[in-house]
């Protein structure tokens, strides 16, 4: 690695607009939109460090990289890392870094005017961290293409990506923080155990949560959001119905949402905890967010409102740099 060449790899969390968990089932629909929270990887030229403790994941990241990657030195490069997503808030931040750490590590370990197919990048991600996890690939496809997805789940292995599309410039995320953390570890063994046992709920779960995507899909494409809202609030309903992933705090949060700033909201990623989401006009952005901030300041302290762009799709930004 040249001292003189910064390396640096940031990579956008991700929302799942619905269908959490199809990615994995073996069948099913579910919609994941990359937000612009992004996390940030730099390698520290000239700079190495000890192979840590067992949830360092540049370490494992790097010891990973050696079996791939011919004449990758023992220890990693020191690396500075910066997120803007909040930690195990099911966005997907945990896969943002390891995706940049696979970039960064892939980039410093690479000769110079060589480089990793983007593609080899996702699948050891995914590889990685269904070692670890036993999870989906949603998450690795969501953050490494941006934009929002529509994918169908694989029982092992990446999903597909059945279509893209961009998300209109004139909508805005509002990411609504609760402030307490998720467990995917422990959701992804119970509902496997579900699958293996034929669980009459998970399968009641998978129909109306494919349902709620289609559903959901097609509001992005008529760009109609409360349409796409509406569709969001039913896949909720199913993750909380049949599933239990959501909490009393998660729903107290989507009732004042709707009390104080008439915004459905639904919880991403794993539930038990970690952040709800929806989507308003880039316009009524503003005093969205500051109602539901408001509102949060006395009952709910440790909650808050982080507004969100979209993440563009790879497509386009390839476009805008050859533009």
């Amino acid at each position: 690695m040249s001292e003189e060449h910064a390396i640096r790899a940031a990579v956008p969390c991700r929302a799942c607009l619905s269908g959490e968990d199809l990615d994995w089932l073996g069948g099913g629909r579910s919609v994941s939109l990359a937000l612009d929270l992004p996390t940030t990887v730099e390698v520290v030229p000239g700079e190495t460090t000890e192979v840590a403790a067992a949830d360092d994941w540049p370490a494992q990241v790097w010891t990973f990289l050696r079996g791939r990657l011919p004449g990758l030195t023992p220890r990693p490069p020191a690396v500075r890392v910066r997120s803007q997503a909040p930690p195990a808030s099911g966005l997907s931040s945990s896969t943002a870094l390891i995706v940049a750490l696979f970039r960064a590590f892939a980039e410093a370990g690479s000769p110079p005017g060589e480089r990793v197919p983007e593609g080899s990048i996702v699948q050891w991600a995914y590889e990685f961290e269904f070692a670890r996890f036993n999870g989906g690939g949603m998450d690795h496809l969501a953050v490494a293409e941006g934009g929002a997805l529509l994918l169908d789940g694989r029982e092992r292995g990446l999903p597909r990506v059945r279509e893209r599309l961009e998300f209109p410039d004139d909508w805005r995320v509002v990411v609504v923080d609760s402030g307490t953390r998720k467990d995917t570890r422990d959701h992804i063994r119970t509902v496997r155990a579900q699958l293996a046992a034929g669980d009459p709920d998970l399968a009641a779960y998978r129909a109306e949560a494919d349902r709620a995507s289609a559903a959901a899909w097609a509001a992005l494409r008529g760009r109609d959001h409360e349409a796409l809202g509406a569709a969001m609030a039913r896949a909720h309903a199913a993750m909380r119905d049949f599933q239990g992933m959501s909490t009393p705090l998660l729903e107290e949060l989507r009732s004042l949402a709707l009390r104080a700033a008439g915004l459905p909201l639904k919880v991403s990623g794993a539930g038990g905890g970690g952040s709800l989401v929806g989507v308003c006009r880039a316009a009524d952005a503003p005093g969205v967010v500051a109602r539901l901030a408001e509102a949060l300041r006395g009952p709910h302290p440790g909650a808050r409102v982080i507004p969100a762009r979209a993440a563009p799709g790879s497509r386009s930004r390839r476009a805008d740099v050859g533009a």
